[in-house]
């Protein structure tokens, strides 16, 4: 009698709908991999590969490219939303990990410029909206800041840092996101003071 699967050497256990989130997480981080890696037509299969998972699995979580490209983001807008939440960080700080964000997941970000009127991706502005907000908010109250600044421009830097980066080759991105932080120093600082003329 041949054997059950279980009792194949090397055969991960079937733990039915518990390895439901476990499989969407390593799907997940699978999908960075490969893309960044293969590029955003890398075949679809290979992340299920990658994860350790069937082909079944990975389309029941994500039943095309959209979906897992967003699951992805959504991510990385946690940890952004987590960068917000403490009282130390900085625009810097932010526009720093949108670059690190911007470099490891570039054929994301052309396919998503591809679809913008995906719904299932229209939340992702919302959300880096509120966390731009709260950042530049706390960046003017320290005087970091002109008052001039608002959110959309803050959104608008995001915005050309990361599409600047998935355009730039791989031996260059951290050579332009540093120019591209210069760049926004520059322009984000408080206007000089106006020294009072003698009477």
């Amino acid at each position: 009698m041949p054997p059950t699967p279980k009792a194949r050497a090397g055969a991960k256990p079937n733990l039915g709908p518990k390895a439901g989130p476990a499989n969407r997480r390593a799907l997940i981080e699978a999908a960075r991999e490969v893309f960044h890696d293969e590029g955003f037509n890398a075949p679809f299969s290979a992340v299920a590969k990658r994860a350790g998972v069937g082909q079944g699995s990975l389309y029941r979580h994500f039943p095309d490219r959209i979906s897992l490209a967003v699951a992805v983001f959504d991510e990385n807008i946690t940890e952004l939303e987590a960068l917000a939440a403490r009282p130390d960080a900085t625009l810097d700080d932010l526009f720093d990990r949108i670059a690190e964000q911007a470099m490891g997941s570039t054929a994301i970000i052309e396919m998503l410029a591809q679809e913008p009127r995906d719904e299932r991706a229209t939340h992702l502005g919302t959300r880096v909206a509120v966390v731009a907000d709260a950042m530049r908010m706390r960046a003017e109250a320290s005087g970091s800041i002109g008052p001039h600044i608002d959110t959309e421009d803050v959104m608008l830097a995001i915005s050309m840092l990361a599409f600047a980066l998935a355009q730039t080759p791989e031996e260059l991105r951290e050579q332009v996101a540093t120019r591209a932080r210069a760049l926004f120093h520059a322009a984000f600082a408080p206007p000089p003071a106006i020294e009072p003329t003698g009477g």
